[in-house]
């Protein structure tokens, strides 16, 4: 995953473990002893916690409801929650100061979705023969790396990552490891199904291409056969300059797209300015980084929207 340098974010996040250092554990508020407390570093690693742990779990998720998980900062707050977790569930390379709360405050109370499977490089969704988006190009330069960490918009690999995590759950709490394997059982049943839900409805398309606002569905790409020409790179506020917008404006035409998708939680200006250029119209592709306030939806009501929202743009019978 690319990590953007931000010297004076980075400043500040070290003030604030510093502040939880001093406050130490019993800053973490703990609703039932008897449950096992968990972090979540974003909405569906909080899905998988709820899930598998059930009702044996409080969990508490660091990004709030409409929130843009990618660039969070924490609060002392929030990394006192990290030092006084039982288990922290996060994806390393995704939430630069989610890493460093774990690093400096969690020890070895973690679960760490990135190791679950190997992650995809970042420009592995693109189409063939189309370039990078500019923000994978420019953070893959100044870090070193370049992998996709949105793994969560492949049910598949979701419910790997959930046998995985009560794995590690029951580890922390072995009195009910069997009932946390039972519920990921029961999940991966659910994830399977919304899988087969998603090989039907897309298995006979018009078109197969996707033009995306942020690069965020290489997984979902690669897993249901599209090709994906993302506007932006896989962190939604990467700007796209000028050339890029002629490259992704250009490859719309040529793979007659019809939908230009932005997602729920930055603007979609862009997609917009590109739909308007290309005689095309603007659809939600919701990356499912966080839900919305007052939401009464999950992560798979929100998966069976996209896919109502990719059947009509492909034009899928």
């Amino acid at each position: 995953m690319m990590i953007r340098s931000r010297p004076a974010a980075a400043l500040a996040a070290g003030a604030l473990l510093a502040l939880a250092g001093a406050a130490g554990c019993s800053a973490t508020v703990q609703d039932d002893p008897g449950r096992v407390d968990v972090v979540a570093a974003f909405y569906p690693l909080q899905y998988v916690a709820e899930r598998v742990g059930g009702d044996a779990v409080r969990v508490v998720n660091l990004v709030k409801p409409g929130a843009e998980p990618h660039d969070l900062e924490l609060n002392p707050g929030q990394v006192a929650e990290v030092s006084g977790a039982e288990l922290v569930i996060y994806l390393k390379g995704f939430q630069p100061a989610v890493d460093e709360a774990v690093e400096q405050n969690a020890g070895d109370r973690v679960f760490d979705a990135a190791t679950v499977q190997p992650l995809a490089d970042a420009t592995g969704g693109n189409h063939a023969g189309e370039p990078a988006a500019d923000g994978e190009e420019h953070a893959a330069e100044k870090s070193g790396a370049a992998k996709d960490p949105h793994v969560w918009l492949d049910p598949t690999r979701l419910a790997t990552i959930a046998d995985r995590f009560a794995e590690r759950l029951g580890k922390a709490d072995p009195q009910r490891a069997a009932d946390y394997t039972a519920r990921a059982r029961t999940l991966r049943a659910d994830l399977e199904g919304l899988d087969r839900e998603y090989q039907q409805g897309l298995r006979d398309c018009q078109r197969r291409d996707l033009v995306t606002s942020h690069t965020a569905f290489g997984y979902l790409a690669d897993r249901y056969h599209l090709s994906q020409i993302g506007i932006s790179g896989v962190t939604p506020e990467d700007e796209p300059s000028p050339q890029r917008l002629a490259e992704v404006a250009r490859a719309a035409r040529e793979h007659g797209a019809t939908t230009i998708f932005f997602e729920t939680l930055v603007s979609p200006k862009v997609a917009e300015t590109i739909a308007r250029e290309v005689g095309a119209k603007t659809a939600v592709l919701d990356p499912i980084e966080g839900l919305q306030p007052g939401t009464d939806g999950d992560y798979v009501s929100v998966m069976r929207t996209n896919l109502t929202a990719l059947k009509t743009a492909l034009s899928c019978t």
